[in-house]
C-alpha cells in the first residue's frame, strides 16, 4: 500500500501512483512558476502559501479523473494548476474575512504583512490562473468562470446569513455546496475533460466532485472543532471566535430549538457561550472544550459520512480500475479526518 501525497490517500496499484506522483510533480513546478513575478515582493507574498504546502487535495482529483482518458494529454497539469492557484486566491481572501492568524501551520498573509496584501496577493492569483485558462480554450474558461461565480455567491449567502424562515442547517449546506463543492467539482470535471474522457464519465466525477466536496467541508468544521492546530495546519476554533456558524454549532442551535421550552439546559448555556465573546481566550477554550463532547458534534461527522457515501455512489457505472479505487478511497480519506 503507498501512500500519494499529504493527503494521505492509499493507492495499491504503483503503476498509478507513479503516475498521479509524477503528475502532482508537475502541478507544484508549474504553481511555483504561475507565482512569479518581475517584483520580488510579489513573489514572495503569491509563494508564502504554496510554499507552506498543503493537501494539494483539488489536483489530486484532476489526476484521478484524467485516468479515466489520457492522463498524460497537455491540458491536464494546466487545469490542475489552475483550480489549485484558485484555491489559494481564496484563502488569502479568506483569511482577511476571518482576520486569522495562521494557514497551514505558518502566519497567514495578512498576519505576515496586512489585509491589503493579502487580499491584492489573492487577485493576483486569480489573475495568473486566468492567463492560464486563456490557453486552455473558451469551455475552460466558461466552466471556471461559473464555478467562481458560485463560490463567491456562496461567501455573499453565508456572510447574509439565512433568511426569514429558511432552515439554517440548509441554508448552510447551499453555501459549501457554492464555496467548496464548486471547485472540487471543476477538478473533476476539468481531470475527465481534458484527458478526453467519455461525457458520461465527465458527468459523473463532475458529480462525485461536489458531494466530495461538501463532504470535504464538514470534515473540516468537525476538524475546527476537534483538532488541534498540529492537525489541521491553522488556529482550532477559527469559524467559532469570528461567529461563523459550522455545522456542529448549526445542529446545537436546532437542538434547543426544537426542543423549546423544554430545552437542555446545558444546551441552552452553551448557546449563550457561543452567541457571547469568543474573543475572550477563557470562554473561547471553554465553548471548544464543550462541543468537542456535545452529540451535535457527533451529527456533523454522521452528515460528513453521508455525503462521502453519495459522492462513492456516483461513482458505480465507472469500470472496476485502480483510478476507481482511488476515489473510493478519497471518501474513505475525507470521513477518516472527521474522526
Amino acid at each position: 500500500m503507498i501512500v500519494v501525497g499529504p493527503f494521505g490517500l492509499s493507492v495499491r496499484d504503483q503503476a498509478l501512483e507513479a503516475d498521479v506522483q509524477a503528475a502532482l510533480a508537475a502541478v507544484e513546478e508549474g504553481l511555483l512558476e504561475a507565482t512569479k513575478s518581475d517584483v520580488p515582493f510579489i513573489t514572495e507574498a503569491a509563494q508564502h502559501l504554496v510554499k507552506a504546502g498543503g493537501k494539494r487535495f483539488r489536483p489530486l482529483l484532476v489526476m484521478l479523473a484524467a485516468q479515466f482518458g489520457d492522463p498524460h494529454a497537455p491540458g491536464v497539469v494546466p487545469s490542475a494548476v489552475v483550480v489549485e492557484l484558485t484555491h489559494l486566491a481564496t484563502l488569502y481572501h479568506d483569511d482577511v474575512m476571518d482576520e486569522a492568524d495562521v494557514r497551514r501551520g505558518v502566519p497567514s498573509a495578512n498576519a505576515n504583512w496586512d489585509n491589503s496584501v493579502a487580499v491584492l496577493t489573492g487577485d493576483f492569483l486569480f489573475a495568473r490562473a486566468s492567463h492560464i485558462l486563456a490557453d486552455l480554450g473558451p469551455e475552460a474558461v466558461r466552466i471556471q468562470a461559473e464555478a467562481f461565480e458560485r463560490l463567491v455567491t456562496g461567501q455573499i449567502l453565508e456572510t447574509a446569513g439565512p433568511r426569514d424562515g429558511r432552515d439554517p442547517v440548509s441554508h448552510y449546506l447551499d453555501v459549501i455546496a457554492g464555496k467548496t463543492g464548486s471547485l472540487i467539482a471543476v477538478s473533476g470535471r476539468f481531470g475527465t475533460m481534458m484527458s478526453g474522457a467519455d461525457e458520461s464519465v465527465v458527468d459523473i466525477l463532475t458529480q462525485y466532485g461536489e458531494r466530495l466536496g461538501v463532504a470535504f467541508q464538514l470534515a473540516d468544521d468537525v476538524l475546527d472543532i476537534a483538532s488541534d492546530s498540529h492537525e489541521s495546519g491553522k488556529t482550532p476554533g477559527t469559524d467559532l471566535r469570528e461567529g461563523v456558524p459550522t455545522l456542529p454549532v448549526l445542529h446545537l442551535r436546532a437542538r434547543v430549538a426544537a426542543g423549546g421550552e423544554a430545552a437542555e439546559p446545558a444546551d441552552l448555556e452553551l448557546c449563550e457561550l457561543l452567541d457571547g465573546d469568543l474573543t475572550d481566550d477563557a470562554l473561547h477554550a471553554e465553548a471548544l472544550r464543550r462541543l468537542r463532547v456535545h452529540p451535535a458534534l457527533e451529527q456533523a461527522r454522521r452528515d460528513t459520512v453521508r455525503y462521502a457515501e453519495e459522492a462513492r455512489a456516483t461513482l458505480a457505472p465507472l469500470p472496476a480500475c485502480p483510478a476507481k479505487a482511488a476515489l473510493e478511497a478519497l471518501c474513505d480519506a475525507v470521513v477518516h479526518r472527521a474522526g
